[in-house]
């Protein structure tokens, strides 16, 4: 049986910016974990014995944190320029001898719809998911549940299975993949497409729970879903006067002040201070290292680690980066809005919040609107109101 896996994660992730200006895709933090930690963990519960990880941009941080990651045997590879999911699969070649799976480094999969591909008798397998929004993916045509055609991002809604990019593959597919690639063709479900043309069977298993991130705003409803999954536990000191309801867990060292009121689903990392009397409100995840003063409210948001929220601010459906200072009365406006991200305008579906790249600096006093987009580094005087989006390294005096 298969018992290898390639994990692509060697790319950036440029519409996730200004979140991934300095870490690739893969280590964006969801419920206090990077993505690819939950790749990680999925493999191992499936029954794969050895991960190929094919890293690229910013490859030290992945490399760097996982140093003690001891469940499953990592290789890396590296994909010096990022030339696309083949070429990047191409890079594992000389450590596979057998059939393998093909995993992404920046998509939420469970264990068993891994294992259900582990155990398929079929040649070439690949997961597909029903989806509402199949436009925005590689669109899967099947017939006696082969794949007949792979279409991306179709301009027409058509059909409901999308495919997930996880595969089951045989050792002769890198033989395709060098032939597709010195043709011109990067995209690695191009040459599933080829393969489909000269007559290859390609069986699709459904998958049961899958999850990608492509946009910063994906990462809160990302968030959602995987804080239902942490266990609750409590280390740390909390004072009397605190309530805690539902499944919250607490870092070790963190302290919760007294007449705070936490609302579960929730998690707290090492090393924080919250309150006194702040209310942390459910599908919240706040890092390590971050402090959250008297009377600030929180809901539906994630604080990435080393955060300062000074008092009386209200923060929901929103992404704060790591190491972010901010002033007391800082509001984020929640609302439905129109994004306008890598060229293309995206009308979201439900309400967000602001979404704020790391080590900012942000004074007493400002609103932000709903979606607005403030980049890393950026400086914002007192008192000011962010209607539009703000590039990295700027001043809002």
């Amino acid at each position: 049986m298969t018992k290898k896996a390639v994990i692509l994660a060697a790319g950036e992730g440029k519409r996730l910016r200004p979140f991934t200006e300095t870490m690739p895709k893969v280590m964006l933090p969801v419920a206090n974990k990077p993505l690819l930690e939950y790749v990680f963990d999925a493999a191992r519960k499936s029954g794969i014995e050895e991960i190929i990880v094919v890293v690229g941009y910013k490859k030290e941080v992945i490399m760097e944190y996982f140093k003690d990651y001891k469940d499953i045997k990592i290789t890396y590879v590296i994909q010096e320029r990022q030339l696309g999911t083949a070429h990047a699969l191409l890079q594992a070649k000389k450590h596979i001898k057998d059939s393998f799976i093909v995993l992404a480094g920046d998509n939420i999969i469970d264990p068993g719809s891994i294992a259900k591909l582990l155990k398929d008798q079929s040649e070439y397998s690949l997961l597909i998911k029903e989806h509402p929004h199949p436009s925005k993916y590689g669109v899967v045509f099947i017939e006696n549940r082969n794949i007949r055609r792979i279409v991306e991002k179709p301009k027409e809604d058509v059909g409901k299975y999308i495919s997930t990019g996880i595969y089951k593959l045989p050792r002769s597919v890198f033989t395709d993949l060098e032939h597709c690639y010195a043709e011109g063709v990067h995209a690695l479900s191009s040459v599933i497409q080829t393969l489909v043309d000269k007559g290859k069977h390609i069986n699709t298993i459904l998958a049961k729970s899958w999850m990608d991130i492509v946009y910063p705003w994906d990462l809160i409803t990302v968030n959602e879903a995987m804080i239902q999954t942490t266990s609750e536990s409590t280390s740390g000191v909390i004072e009397k006067n605190v309530t805690i309801k539902g499944r919250v867990s607490i870092g070790k060292d963190t302290k919760i002040y007294a007449g705070c009121y936490i609302v579960g689903p929730v998690i707290i990392g090492d090393n924080c201070e919250i309150g006194p009397h702040a209310c942390i409100f459910p599908s919240t995840s706040i890092g390590k290292n971050t402090v959250i003063h008297p009377f600030s409210e929180i809901r539906s948001s994630i604080i990435m680690d080393d955060v300062h929220i000074a008092s009386s601010s209200h923060i929901s459906q929103s992404i704060i980066g790591k190491g972010c200072i901010i002033g007391d009365n800082f509001s984020t406006i929640t609302g439905k809005t129109m994004i306008e991200i890598d060229d293309e305008i995206k009308k979201l579906e439900t309400p967000i919040g602001a979404m704020v790249g790391e080590d900012c600096i942000i004074e007493s006093h400002v609103v932000v609107d709903p979606g607005k987009i403030i980049g890393r580094k950026c400086r914002i005087s007192p008192m000011k109101h962010i209607i539009k989006n703000i590039p990295s390294e700027s001043k809002v005096m």
